[in-house]
């Protein structure tokens, strides 16, 4: 067992030191200092380039909305779902009924007197038409007469005037007597010694019926005596009417009625004076007044053979415009046709001013805005193809187009960008607004340029540089790159040539400083980058 313990020490620090120098560095490069054969490799090559830029962005919708109510109330009913459709115009949401403010309650008044005034204006009835032509041949006539009055119309004037004084006079002498006393002190020391006289025949015809024996409906002495009595009290009370007339004095009442009727005579006069004397020698007053209501009916009767004006209509049109806008407050309407991406309303929720409904794109088209570097943006134009990818969808590359260019540059943290809107061409329903898409714009197309991967241009302290690989050894060549892509670039070196082998991986060296690496001194010298 010793043994082979002593053989084991022996043999292991044997096979360790084969073990490490078989992992040595130096494995890797030749006497050298050339790369290993296993590391991977590229040609430089000559052909054409599709020069590309690259930049991030964002899904947006073609057209989008925060829809949110502008008054108070309670949500009656929600019409809408996430993912449905709407049509421009179409009611999503409405208020309840009996939590409608006062103001949207008038709205709705409002807008029935608003329409029937502009269908009033729009629609002209017979009726109204003839009553227009008619109030214009009134006019015309009452001109025509103040002009040239007819013998006729002055005997009818003068005629009413005549009339017109007779009610006058009888106004007056009923006033007037109102006045006086009823009666003179005889005519009613009569008056009074007829009532007496009748009171005594009350009292004797009353004596002679209580005397008669009987029943009056079945004596005929009983009954004529009834009749006696009755006509006498007759007598009696008309004569104590009389007296009482001739005694008493006019209530304010009556006093009122005659003074309004004398007023009412002394009006009527006047109008008719004021006839004639227009008939007979008009005043320039009258005759610009007679031609002003002329003018009037004239233009009512051409406004409605002719239409409103258009003034008319806007005022009408404005006055419903108004009141329908009042009234829509009660209701949430789709501002354009798309889809509803979010829903933060419920039948019963208790809303106010500025509370968000609903969310609303229009998905029939999705942009991308990219933010392109000033460096880079002269290089894009409207129409250019871009391939588009996205973080979230994996393996898929979309297809999409240069919609529209920012002319005004946004600096972001000393960085001056512009905007670029990208149009997507075939976007599935895996692509959705907000998601981060990489965008590569194919700006434009060169020919016959010495190009690598890029994986195979290094960088370090803003200088690019390649390893070219020879038989003798891996040399660092620094370069300038010119026009790239998204998976290549022109490399531009006078000391590169086609064919060139060039490594896409860092090679390993033997340690310190790259043993059997040549560096660039003229390119180091130059500080170019």
């Amino acid at each position: 067992m010793k043994k082979r313990l002593s053989q084991l020490l022996v043999v292991l620090p044997i096979l360790l030191s084969l073990i490490l120098a078989g992992c040595s560095p130096r494995t890797l490069f030749n006497s050298s200092g050339s790369a290993n054969a296993a590391t991977p490799s590229v040609r430089l090559t000559r052909g054409p380039l599709t020069v590309t830029v690259s930049a991030v962005g964002n899904v947006r919708s073609g057209q989008s909305a925060i829809i949110a109510w502008q008054t108070s109330g309670k949500v009656g009913e929600v019409l809408v779902r996430i993912g449905q459709q709407v049509s421009a115009g179409e009611v999503l949401a409405r208020l309840d009924p009996s939590s409608l403010p006062q103001t949207i309650l008038q709205a709705q008044v409002d807008r029935i007197n608003a329409q029937r005034a502009l269908d009033d204006l729009k629609e002209v009835t017979p009726l109204e038409l003839a009553q227009a032509e008619a109030a214009v041949k009134a006019a015309q006539k009452a001109l025509d007469d103040l002009l040239n009055p007819t013998d006729l119309l002055i005997a009818q004037a003068e005629q009413a005037v005549l009339k017109a004084q007779e009610a006058l006079d009888k106004a007056q002498r009923e006033y007037d007597r109102l006045l006086y006393p009823r009666g003179s002190d005889e005519a009613i020391s009569i008056a009074n010694a007829d009532y007496l006289l009748a009171q005594q025949n009350v009292d004797r015809l009353q004596e002679i019926y209580n005397q008669t024996p009987g029943n009056p409906e079945t004596n005929l002495a009983k009954a004529q005596a009834l009749s006696n009595l009755n006509q006498a009290k007759r007598l009696r009370d008309r004569a104590l009417a009389n007296l009482n007339w001739l005694n008493g004095k006019p209530t304010e009442e009556d006093i009122a009625e005659k003074k309004s009727n004398l007023a009412l005579a002394q009006a009527r006069l006047a109008d008719a004076q004021k006839t004639l004397q227009e008939l007979t020698s008009p005043s320039e007053v009258d005759l610009a007044l007679a031609r002003a209501r002329l003018e009037d009916a004239q233009k009512t009767l051409d406004k409605l053979k002719n239409g409103p004006s258009q003034e008319d209509l806007t005022i009408a049109e404005t006055r419903l415009t108004q009141a329908l806008a009042v009234l829509k407050l009660g209701w949430l309407e789709a501002p354009f046709a798309g889809s509803i991406t979010n829903v933060e309303v419920l039948p019963g929720d208790i809303v106010s001013p500025g509370k968000t409904a609903f969310r609303l794109d229009d998905l029939s088209a999705l942009f991308v805005d990219l933010q392109v570097s000033e460096v880079d943006v002269f290089q894009v134009q409207v129409g250019q193809p871009v391939s588009v990818t996205f973080d979230a969808i994996l393996d898929k590359t979309y297809q999409g187009v240069v919609d529209e260019i920012s002319q005004v540059g946004q600096n972001l943290q000393g960085v001056v960008s512009f905007t670029v809107t990208v149009r997507l061409l075939d976007a599935d329903a895996q692509v959705k607004p907000g998601m981060t898409a990489v965008a590569n714009i194919r700006v434009s197309e060169r020919d016959n340029v010495l190009q690598l991967p890029n994986r195979a241009i290094k960088e370090t302290d803003g200088k690019r540089f390649v390893y070219r690989i020879t038989p003798s050894g891996t040399e660092q060549i620094f370069v300038q790159v010119g026009a790239t892509s998204d998976t290549a670039s022109e490399v531009i070196s006078d000391e590169l040539r086609e064919g060139d082998e060039i490594a896409l991986e860092a090679p390993l060296f033997s340690g310190g400083q790259p043993e059997g690496v040549r560096q660039n001194r003229d390119f180091q010298d130059s500080g170019q980058p």
